[in-house]
């Protein structure tokens, strides 16, 4: 059975301004450019133009909220929720800050949280459908599946055209195994978007629960029409086909479902099941073997790197960035020159010799920022990546809006398994204008 994704809230707009902030002209600007700015979705400029209304007036709730909108569009969720935090703070009646927080919290898997922030939202404004068809997805995901019934009931109460409310209600049913009541909530979605492929799957599924083999076909063949690559619906099909003894038919059905999910041990079964029954014995062991073996087998590998990111994966990534490595007058300690020549002979693939010389350069300048992040950067490359976590804090503790060393860290932190911590390191990066870091917010912290 395929679970429901839950999709980002809505954008809400929060527009109001504080009287606080409209003494401050140059702050309304930024405030409306990012408004401006995030209604053409170009929510990296919006992000940075609420960056500067709070940096203008750092007590109006507005741009906070905004922000962590435009942060969530961004799929920094992580970095959303601390702009919702504070636009809280400053403003504790705000619905919509409390959904969206919700919202956020859900794509990082908190859903107790969410919970926590869409009650708070209903009490706040009771006749939201929105909140009520969040929590409904929050409980199913956490699997209070009866309340979960209740909200979307509620939601459905509040807005009955909305026909995604009733599909995850018709799921909440099925997971509760009243099947029978679910085929009418699916029947309404069918009515309401007739080209929903995800609907007539749900409801052959259903069927089939209700061993209505025959009515499970008619819809799978529907779902199978206008989604002819969804392996579940050819997996169903086939097992609803050999339920009705037609195992030849069944096979072209298991056949693609596998060829669509290689790792689907059921269909393996299924099909190696019709392959007995037609009389192919050694197809049928083999398709058994399969069934017994895929995902069902033990590994002690040892993990070093923990985090979804591989040393290649942050090799690549890390690589991208380039030292701040300008010209600057040189000093009578002559770190610069230091400086400089360790970033040449690393370059020369001499990183030993390169490390010898950044350490001489710091040892003359220990405020030298940059040559605190280029050892990181050599430290990392070489694998020692406790060690560059170190030189990236001694960067950021005397450059604090040193955006690239916040990516840096970031990723190494993400690698070695503390995937809050490098996500939020991310996240600031891009809160002070790194944009390219959201490309890989959007593949590895959601």
């Amino acid at each position: 059975m395929k679970r429901y994704v839950l999709s980002l809230v809505t954008l809400f707009l929060c527009t109001s301004i504080t009287p606080s902030v409209i003494a401050q002209q140059t702050a309304v600007d930024h405030f409306e450019s990012g408004i401006t700015k995030s209604k053409t979705n170009d929510f990296t400029g919006a992000l940075q133009a609420f960056s500067m209304a709070i940096t203008m007036n750092p007590e109006n709730s507005a741009s906070y909220y905004n922000r962590g909108l435009a942060k969530a569009n961004l799929k920094d969720h992580r970095g959303a929720i601390l702009d919702y935090d504070k636009a809280i703070d400053l403003n504790g009646k705000d619905a919509l800050a409390y959904l969206s927080r919700g919202v956020s919290k859900s794509k990082q898997d908190d859903h107790r949280g969410a919970l926590l922030d869409y009650s708070r939202s209903i009490e706040l404004n009771p006749d939201d459908p929105q909140a009520y068809y969040s929590r409904g997805v929050s409980r199913s995901r956490i699997d209070q599946y009866r309340g979960a019934l209740a909200d979307f009931s509620k939601a459905i109460e509040l807005e009955p055209t909305n026909s995604q409310t009733y599909y995850v209600r018709a799921i909440a049913k099925q997971k509760l195994e009243d099947f029978s009541g679910s085929l009418s909530d699916f029947t309404k979605v069918v009515e309401i978007t007739p080209k929903r492929p995800q609907a007539y799957a749900g409801r052959g599924m259903s069927k089939v629960e209700l061993n209505d083999f025959t009515g499970a076909i008619v819809d799978l063949n529907k779902a199978i029409e206008l989604s002819p690559e969804d392996a579940e619906s050819f997996f169903y099909r086939g097992y609803s086909k050999s339920k009705l003894d037609d195992y030849k038919g069944a096979l072209p059905d298991y056949d693609r479902a596998i060829a669509l999910k290689g790792d689907n041990y059921r269909a393996y079964y299924g099909r190696g099941f019709c392959r007995s029954k037609l009389g192919d014995q050694k197809g049928a062991v083999q398709d058994f073997n399969q069934a017994i073996e895929i995902n069902n087998v033990n590994t002690d590998a040892k993990v070093v790197y923990s985090g979804r990111m591989t040393h290649a994966i942050l090799d690549n990534l890390r690589n991208v960035v380039q030292e701040r490595n300008k010209i600057n007058e040189l000093s009578n300690e002559r770190a610069e020159a230091y400086f400089s020549r360790g970033i040449s002979k690393n370059k020369q693939g001499e990183p030993k010799t390169a490390i010898i010389d950044l350490n001489k350069a710091i040892e003359l300048s220990p405020a030298y920022a940059e040559a605190y992040f280029s050892r990181g950067m050599i430290k990392s490359a070489q694998g020692d990546q406790k060690g560059a976590i170190m030189d990236c804090n001694s960067a950021i503790k005397l450059s604090p809006r040193y955006a690239e060393v916040y990516y840096v860290r970031g990723l190494i932190k993400h690698s070695l398994g503390d995937e809050n911590g490098g996500c939020l390191d991310l996240s600031k990066a891009g809160e002070l204008g790194y944009s390219p870091v959201y490309k890989v917010i959007s593949e590895y912290c959601n």
